[in-house]
């Protein structure tokens, strides 16, 4: 009989251990349910909610979104126009640290993962306005910043612009923002990080492989010719 009682006890113990286990992996799978459901519940970025959202950004894009240039200081891009899923992985990389700004990163950090693709949303259907800082550039600079972004600079191992942003500066895609009608200032600002390794961001660092092949000339000259550049509307002329 007590060896009866062992078994008894023995086994009663085995279903508690393994209606436990069985718990538990009821809860992980609950837990990640969830999680799915969470992320499956984030909605089309809406253009109406990011304009809310984006109040606090018009201090430095403006309410057009137009950015602005400033001559020897910080200069703001253009948000008008670009591509909204470009502007919600620039938000995302900056809320997590993977770029780097002092000023965006409180901002960004603000906004949860819905207000981010309502802001990208709003800013991506504005009409694009016109870039400055290319005002007073020669027409040795012009023409050297037009090589640049077209057909790049072989003898520099200079892969042109248009490679990865497309004919006209244009854009593609999430990856690659459009730059033309973008200020100068700013073009200028972030080739210099990817130059110094400040930035380093972008697709299988690209971007950071070409700007160190760049002089501080090279920059000027492609920054000045974008900024000057009025993107090719499609169906229009």
């Amino acid at each position: 009989m007590a060896d009866q009682g062992c078994i008894i006890q023995n086994n009663s113990i085995g279903e508690t251990v393994m209606s436990k286990r069985i718990l538990g992996g009821l809860g992980l799978l609950l837990g990640a349910g969830l999680s799915a459901g969470s992320a499956l519940a984030l909605e089309p970025g809406d253009p109406q909610r990011g304009q809310a959202a984006a109040a606090t950004c018009t201090a430095c894009h403006q309410a057009n979104g137009s950015g602005m240039h400033v001559p020897g200081g910080e200069s703001w891009p253009r948000l008008a126009g670009q591509d909204a899923g470009y502007i919600e992985k620039q938000l995302h990389d900056f809320k997590s640290g993977r770029r780097q700004n002092a000023s965006m990163m409180p901002f960004a950090t603000m906004l949860d993962d819905q207000q981010i693709a309502d802001v990208a949303a709003y800013y991506s259907q504005m009409e694009i306005t016109p870039a400055s800082g290319g005002e007073e550039a020669s027409d040795a600079v012009m023409a050297r910043g037009e090589q640049l972004a077209n057909r790049g600079d072989w003898d520099d191992y200079i892969v042109s612009c248009s490679s990865c942003h497309g004919p006209g500066g244009t854009g593609v895609g999430s990856e690659f923002p459009g730059v033309a009608s973008q200020h100068a200032g700013y073009i200028s600002a972030q080739l210099h990080a990817w130059k110094d390794g400040e930035r380093s961001n972008d697709p299988q660092n690209l971007m950071g492989a070409i700007a160190k092949r760049m002089s501080d000339d090279d920059i000027a000259a492609v920054s000045a010719w974008y900024a000057r550049q009025a993107p090719v509307v499609e169906g229009g002329e």
